[in-house]
């Protein structure tokens, strides 16, 4: 008699009008994700661009060209010219090989900058968060004083110590991007450790570390995913004008912000030298953009389906 009750019951509800299975936060985000269409071709433009500057030595082989041998006789070589399907530059190198190995700077410098500023806001943030007072008192001076100094001034300040290696700008960049994610994970965090199931572990044992990295901050990712493509949009920005001024990346290696810098004499004589880094900095910083759009608009749970 009981299993009938129960198998009754089960069907009471499977037929009970209206009731549709659960969705988590990821699943609804990803159904999202795969009707925005703009968010898919921004996605696969980035992951275009980020593997043709991964296989950027590769596909200088298969051309037989390379970003730093001269060939002065075919300088100024314009769009499609034989065995230079993109041109050369003053001194006869090939401008597409040195636009791959560009981006391949470029990118890498704005990705992993953006992964260690994240990590350093996150941290930084859920404990200013989560301990309060003195701390999160300390945190937020520190934090204001670092952003009452101009941006860029403070880069070339740093630059001007550091060597201007790809490694240098990555921590300078981390050194000075922590702060805005910060600012996020500390207002989520304080918000989220008053629930129950941050209350209910740390009833049962939960140590501080655990309760922020364990049971805090993976409530927070999509925030932080929203985050870093974000972050990834100042940073190539910020690379490519420091770059542009001389503060950045020096010559022969090739970025996209040096490459524009080196162009400006040149302007007239081969104008494919500014637009073609131009276009690659505004198509990427664009496709981001919309991504990050795109990822907001998908974990917004105000938003209906």
């Amino acid at each position: 008699m009981k299993s009938e009750i129960r198998i009754d019951t089960r069907q009471s509800r499977k037929t009970d009008a209206g009731f549709l299975p659960s969705q988590s936060l990821w699943s609804r985000a990803m159904s999202r994700l795969r009707r925005d269409r703009p968010t898919l071709a921004a996605m696969f433009t980035i992951a275009l661009l980020a593997s043709l500057a991964v296989l950027a030595p590769v596909i200088g082989d298969l051309l037989g060209v390379d970003p730093y041998t001269q060939e002065l006789r075919n300088k100024y070589l314009d769009v499609g010219a034989p065995g230079h399907p993109l041109g050369t530059d003053e001194l006869g190198r090939d401008h597409l090989s040195r636009l791959l190995y560009g981006g391949q700077i470029s990118l890498g410098i704005a990705f992993a900058a953006a992964v260690l500023s994240l990590c350093i806001g996150v941290a930084v943030g859920a404990c200013a968060g989560f301990y309060g007072g003195l701390v999160d008192d300390f945190i937020l001076w520190f934090i204001t004083t670092l952003n009452s100094i101009p941006g860029l001034f403070l880069l070339i300040i740093i630059t001007a110590v550091l060597s201007p290696s790809p490694p240098a700008m990555v921590l300078v960049f981390a050194i000075i991007g922590w702060t805005g994610t910060t600012r996020l994970v500390r207002a989520e965090t304080y918000s989220l450790k008053q629930r129950e199931y941050v209350i209910a572990a740390r009833a049962m044992g939960a140590s501080n570390l655990r309760l922020m990295f364990a049971h805090i901050v993976p409530n927070i990712f999509s925030l932080l995913i929203i985050g870093l493509s974000q972050a990834m949009v100042g940073l190539i920005l910020a690379e490519s004008a420091l770059s542009f001024i001389g503060f950045g990346i020096q010559a022969p290696t090739p970025t996209w912000g040096n490459m524009l810098n080196n162009a400006l004499d040149y302007m007239r004589r081969a104008p494919h030298l500014m637009v073609l880094p131009g276009m690659l900095i505004s198509l990427t910083v664009f496709c981001i953009y919309l991504i990050g759009d795109g990822l907001r608009d998908a974990f917004d749970p105000k938003i209906a389906d």
